[in-house]
């Protein structure tokens, strides 16, 4: 009987280790864009971005990427001061946030050179307001402790939810426009660097 315990204490052993490890994993912002379209006038488009980002993904697979919102860079520099005064109120929200669950376990099975479809319920907090959200993503594993996420899909955030419609008409005002869409696409690549190879 004991020769059995210790064969079978043996054998999880062993297949623990062999188990890839699940990773705990943290944004590098040097090497990730977060992008969204604006629409005015009806069929003017403008592509803006936030230059300061951060986030991770923990070995439960919980994922979380924040958005400075003081760091949205339009290419107009008035623009970029009204987005964060009217729109944003960033002296009272500093950041957005897109929070999601992916398995961990298709990560830690991701080869080097592989490509995973993922698909991903996670949450959208903007300027105090929290909205459901369907991501899809492709998850590339660059080399071992790299990770690539991009959407294959845009997010469409509707400022209407977030109570934000009073300020994209400010801004419509201000800006004397016929029109400024509150739909909005974001879309995103972001990398991700694993802890412990981030701390070497």
């Amino acid at each position: 009987m004991r020769k059995s315990t210790l064969s079978l204490s043996l054998m999880l052993i062993a297949a623990l280790a062999a188990a890839p490890a699940l990773a705990d994993w943290s944004l590098d912002p040097e090497r990730s864009a977060v992008t969204y379209v604006t629409i005015k006038s009806k069929d003017v488009a403008e592509n803006n971005s936030f230059t300061q980002m951060h986030g991770r993904i923990d070995p439960d697979g919980q994922v979380m990427v924040g958005l400075m919102l003081d760091s949205v860079e339009t290419l107009v520099p008035i623009r970029n001061e009204r987005m964060r005064e009217i729109l944003f109120d960033t002296t009272d929200y500093k950041e957005a946030q897109i929070k999601a669950k992916i398995d961990p376990k298709l990560l830690a099975d991701l080869k080097v050179g592989e490509v995973a479809r993922v698909s991903a319920e996670g949450t959208l907090l903007l300027h105090g307001a929290e909205q459901p959200m369907t991501l899809s993503v492709m998850a590339a594993k660059l080399d071992p402790g790299t990770l690539m996420v991009a959407t294959t899909k845009p997010l469409i955030v509707d400022a209407s939810k977030f109570g934000l419609s009073d300020s994209v008409e400010k801004l419509r005002e201000i800006a004397g426009l016929a029109s400024i869409s509150e739909a909005v696409p974001v879309t995103f690549v972001v990398t991700f660097v694993e802890a412990s190879a981030a701390a070497k």
